[in-house]
């Protein structure tokens, strides 16, 4: 049997961004329930809460037509519906308004960030913003950033053998990382102690992707008075440490415990205890994430459009953030589940994002 849209739901040869303005009110007042309550609504309250006056009955048909377009869908054999993701989508995308934050929410995020400084390292300037995102979302905030990021105190050069030596480099945070650095054949020890005199007294307080410009300028300036070998160990070392390589990525997540909050059913549960099955897979975050390195502004990823959280069926909302040369350094934002408040989190991601990048910039 043929469709029929006795109440003209859609115009001729439209697709979802013109469902008229009678649907598209039926179906906000169904995801705004949802992602206040998490439960289904039916007809008789959307009736209730629209500003157009109509019967349970017609709104009933638009909820049916609003089904078949895939847009919700009844999780049970009761009359309530609940918005799909392709719903959600639509939702962010065509019908959604943004708010933005309240003074003393930008004050609260710029005076977290502004009471780490820095002098202490970048994670924990990292660490304390989503700590704050994490509590004014009440999700999980995750961060991708790269080691490279610590601002160092002191590196020091141990040979290994002939063609290698053990590069130490202790992070102003207490962090320690050793990488094998290959040098060549015959550094006396002396070249590599004036490396590292050399390294020290430029690099402190900086991380290495800010040293590297100051690295390569000061080569050049002092290029008479090193060693050959000297200089070669030091263009070795600013090219392989300042690269900010994939395996050189770290994940840092904060919030777990708001996902325990708000549960309605044993369903809610699994699907918590899923994500956070999901957060341990940190390679999968860290890749989901990097998605969004090449974005500008905010990214939202809602259930099964990641395979990630496909099961789980949360949501990603992240945004990159940049360093004091306008290089994309990392990514930050939230995950949680579908039901996210998206017009409200949306803006705490960016503006956090953009806190974050002033402060690497200062």
């Amino acid at each position: 049997m043929a469709h029929i849209d006795p109440i003209g739901l859609i115009a001729p040869h439209a697709g979802l961004a013109q469902l008229n303005e009678r649907s598209r009110e039926i179906f906000r007042q169904i995801v705004e329930s949802y992602l206040a309550t998490g439960e289904p609504v039916g007809s008789r309250n959307i009736a209730r809460l629209i500003s157009v006056p109509l019967s349970p009955a017609s709104v009933r048909n638009v909820m049916q037509d609003l089904e078949q377009l895939g847009l919700i869908y009844a999780p049970h054999t009761s009359a309530g519906r609940l918005p799909t993701e392709l719903g959600l989508r639509f939702f962010v995308d065509a019908l959604m308004q943004v708010g933005d934050l309240t003074e003393p929410e930008r004050q609260s995020i710029e005076a977290q960030l502004a009471s780490v400084g820095k002098a202490q390292s970048v994670e924990a300037a990292l660490g304390e913003a989503l700590s704050r995102l994490s509590g004014l979302t009440r999700a999980a905030a995750v961060v991708l950033t790269t080691k490279s990021n610590a601002r160092m105190k002191h590196i020091e050069f141990v040979r290994l053998d002939p063609d290698r030596a053990l590069v130490i480099l202790v992070s102003e945070d207490g962090q320690v990382e050793n990488r094998i650095l290959a040098v060549p054949a015959g550094v006396p020890s002396s070249a590599l102690v004036e490396a590292s005199n050399f390294l020290n007294a430029r690099i402190r307080g900086r991380t290495l992707a800010e040293a590297r410009g100051e690295l390569e300028i000061a080569l050049a300036r002092d290029h008479a008075e090193l060693d050959q070998l000297t200089q070669k160990i030091i263009e070795a070392g600013v090219a392989s440490w300042s690269g900010g390589h994939n395996d050189q990525r770290q994940l840092i997540v904060r919030g777990h415990g708001n996902l325990l909050e708000d549960l309605h059913a044993l369903d809610d549960l699994e699907r918590v205890r899923l994500l956070f099955e999901d957060l341990e897979t940190k390679r999968g975050v860290i890749d989901l994430l990097g998605r969004a390195e090449t974005a500008e502004g905010v990214r939202i990823f809602i259930g099964s459009e990641n395979k990630l959280f496909s099961l789980s069926g949360s949501s990603t909302i992240v945004a990159p953030y940049s360093d004091a040369a306008g290089h994309i350094v990392g990514v930050l934002g939230v995950i949680g589940p579908t039901r996210l408040n998206y017009a409200r989190v949306i803006p705490m991601v960016d503006y956090t994002a953009r806190v974050m990048s002033q402060m690497l910039g200062g």
